[in-house]
């Protein structure tokens, strides 16, 4: 049986995305590749919005250790996207980021994933525990219980 697609309300945060004309492939579809781009689009958005990350000077970055997308309804330039995020998981060091992508206003998402960022430091890439300004914020977007 297939797995159903996420609803809209099973996310927390929504970031609003731009498809491109060189998004579509030879198929006339957005590629599968430029879903990963907006995975790490809505993540990086939502930090550096809520000012825990500085792409330039933050002493604790996030590396991306794993990723996966699944596909239920294709999108194409120019359909209006909106990105949904949630955390699936906080560990001491790492983060598990679940997505859903929405074509125009469709309450089922057309692909969702997840992206797991694990934190190191800058300098030594080393594990670091998430700081607690960031490690509060995400636990913000903690799915909702019961």
């Amino acid at each position: 049986m297939r797995e159903e697609p996420n609803r809209r309300n099973d996310y927390l945060h929504f970031h609003p995305i731009t498809t491109r004309w060189m998004d579509n492939d030879a198929y006339g579809h957005v590629n599968n590749v430029v879903y990963y781009s907006w995975f790490d689009t809505v993540v990086n958005q939502f930090l550096i919005a809520n000012h825990v990350l500085d792409i330039e000077r933050s002493p604790v970055i996030g590396l991306v250790v794993e990723t996966q997308c699944k596909y239920f309804a294709s999108v194409a330039f120019p359909d209006r996207v909106t990105a949904g995020l949630r955390v699936a998981k906080l560990g001491n060091s790492s983060v598990r980021y679940e997505v859903g992508i929405f074509r125009e206003d469709e309450v089922r998402a057309s692909a969702q994933g997840h992206f797991v960022h694990v934190y190191v430091d800058r300098l030594s890439r080393k594990p670091s525990p998430i700081p607690g300004n960031m490690r509060d914020l995400l636990q913000s977007l903690q799915e909702r219980q019961g």
